[in-house]
């Protein structure tokens, strides 16, 4: 839940008070309109400056020791919430630079409109300015406006004192077509009007001789980078002008107590301490909160944060890190936490249900975990232009910050789930099945390529993780989602999936993924009852055997972006962007209920249909 925003201190305030342009949610900050993205306000457009231009204030801290470890910080912040009256907020810079006016066509620097003080319009025509509707970047995160110059005199660069030809440039819209033929750009200079067709091409820009001059207006006072990546035409608003890197991750016991969140801000001075130190250094805090620590729990929770840093961070790789964070989560997920056992101020509660799930057996599913408390932590650790995290293999990560911060902007999500294992067994015996390592192995070679294609080095790529294990989970947790929307009346889009799949690992766990009521309710840890999952699982199941698009759907050869999924469509398993974990890709519910030509390939052909 997003706490409300703290009691300004008195005397606090900034050293200049900005102008407002527009608000955005919190959680926003993390996933849409973080730093480096472009935001449209009215008629106007900025892109958000880095975390060291933020004023922080009064801004909330968030504590999850397992996450700001591998990501090298030491705490969390939630973005600054504002309003009309107060003088904190996030700072934003006006971008792109180039503007045109809609009455006039005329297209240039914003800085020669001569716009009133406080206003962006055309000084001649009175009318508001229209941002570029074009800007270039590179897979390095680097973006600046769109060679507009270049671009027009392509094939005929007169190049007077100033460097140009001294012309005039102007944009118009011819409006017979919706395509970029459409946008005609001209200059007084005579020569010839070009569209603005083919400007997206890969090599558009590297055939002018256009480089990327390394600019980061994010970042204020960032000086220009060497870069040796060719720039790319992207419309200001595409998907791929800013992709955040998120990192998530649950807090679970021994951090997920109240004693935790209570000495975070100390654990610099007490990992130092002898016990008779720490002792002494306790008594002082509780006389100033008035709260009694215990001095062994306080010792065994050190104690625990040198077992897991026991581990010479420098020579393991940070996948292996986030790794490493999933198996402990599988591991307490598969232990639990029993509500008796722990304290008021615990934040995961997880355990058993009361009945008997013998009745799910058939289906190779050991007992349900019930998730009755959940605290999840989602960090922006940095962002990427161009390629996306999701396909490439070497993705460029953009920071966030100019100097060196101790904190990364996050958000929190505390809620409730349902935590399935299947019979590792029985899964290995069904893996070993041709026919399904047949239907895997596509998928696996269809993501090398995929990979292959958009990486520097294509010598370089990993070896894709994709098993039958992997694809089996996380096509029935897709199942499982749409079949809880509907029974439990949760939308599917405030659900959110997160598996644990591997050697050793064969789980899943279906939560609430949004911050609002639907997360604090208890309906979702009913679906995880045995008396109600022996019902919906056989439904979520006969729904997966037919779809509205077979027999195309069951039949695809590949499907998907990039063709990493088989039998999967809009019309069975796939959901909203922000349930799933891998973007809707490496799915295939043929695995679950086979084909009708083999239906021996699926995990679950042989349990009674409803």
């Amino acid at each position: 839940m997003t706490p409300p925003p703290a009691r300004r201190r008195r005397g606090s305030a900034p050293e200049r008070s900005f102008p407002r342009r527009g608000s955005v949610r919190r959680s926003q900050m993390i996933t849409t309109y973080g730093v480096g993205s472009l935001v449209a306000v009215d008629n106007e457009s900025f892109i958000v400056s880095g975390t060291d231009s933020w004023n922080v204030s009064d801004a909330p801290k968030i504590h999850e020791h397992r996450l700001a470890r591998i990501l090298g910080v030491k705490y969390f912040r939630l973005p600054p919430a504002s309003d009309e009256t107060s003088r904190d907020g996030v700072r934003v810079r006006r971008f792109p630079l180039w503007h045109s006016c809609p009455k006039c066509g005329t297209l240039q620097h914003v800085r020669g409109f001569n716009s009133p003080p406080g206003k962006n319009e055309c000084g001649e025509c009175e009318e508001e300015l229209v941002p570029s509707r074009f800007v270039m970047a590179c897979a390095h995160g680097h973006i600046d406006d769109f060679p507009y110059w270049k671009w027009a005199h392509r094939n005929n660069r007169q190049v007077g004192e100033t460097g140009l030809c001294g012309g005039k440039m102007h944009l118009r819209t011819s409006g017979k077509t919706a395509s970029l033929r459409s946008i005609l750009i001209s200059c007084t200079c005579g020569v010839p009007p070009v569209s603005m067709e083919g400007a997206f091409r890969g090599r558009a820009l590297s055939d002018l001789k256009v480089r990327c001059d390394g600019r980061r207006p994010w970042l204020k006072n960032a000086p220009a980078e060497a870069c040796s990546e060719s720039p790319r035409t992207l419309q200001r608003g595409s998907s791929v002008a800013w992709q955040a890197i998120v990192k998530t991750a649950l807090s679970i016991p021994p951090w997920s107590g109240g004693l935790a969140s209570r000495l975070a801000d100390h654990w610099d001075e007490l990992r130092v301490m002898t016990r008779d130190q720490i002792r002494i250094y306790l008594k002082a805090i509780t006389m100033k909160e008035s709260y009694e620590f215990s001095l062994d729990a306080v010792v065994a929770l050190l104690e625990a944060e040198n077992h897991e840093d026991g581990g010479d961070e420098s020579e393991q790789s940070k996948d292996s890190a986030y790794v490493a964070l999933r198996k402990k989560e599988y591991e307490r997920l598969s232990e639990g936490n029993p509500e008796k056992s722990a304290d008021r101020d615990e934040q995961f509660i997880c355990e058993p249900p009361k009945g008997s799930a013998s009745a799910l057996l058939p289906y190779g599913v050991s007992t349900p975990m019930l998730v009755k408390r959940l605290r999840e932590v989602r960090a922006l650790k940095a962002f990427s232009r161009v390629g996306t995290p999701d396909t490439h293999s070497d993705i460029y990560e953009a920071q966030l910050s100019l100097t060196p911060q101790e904190w990364l902007p996050a958000m929190e999500v505390q809620g409730e789930g349902v935590f399935l294992r299947l019979d590792e067994r029985r899964l290995d015996a069904w893996a070993q099945n041709v026919a399904v390592a047949a239907r895997v192995e596509r998928i696996r070679n269809n993501q090398l390529r995929q990979l292959r294609e958009r990486a520097k080095d294509p010598k370089a790529v990993p070896v894709s993780p994709t098993t039958p294990r992997s694809v089996l989970l996380h096509t029935l947790a897709h199942a499982l989602i749409n079949e809880w929307s509907l029974d439990g009346g949760y939308p599917a889009s405030s659900l959110r999936e997160r598996l644990y799949a591997d050697d050793n690992m064969a789980g899943l766990l279906i939560y609430t993924a949004t911050s609002d009521s639907a997360g604090s309710l208890g309906g979702l840890v009913a679906q995880g009852e045995p008396v109600k999952l022996e019902h919906s699982l056989p439904s979520a199941l006969s729904r997966a055997r037919w779809c509205s698009a077979d027999p195309l759907c069951v039949e695809s050869e590949a499907s998907g972006a990039g063709s990493i999924n088989l039998a999967a469509c809009h019309a069975c398993v796939l959901l909203p962007e922000t349930s799933c974990e891998l973007n809707n890709g490496l799915l295939d519910r043929a695995l679950l209920i086979g084909t009708p030509e083999d239906p021996s390939i699926g995990f679950f052909h042989d349990t009674q249909p409803l």
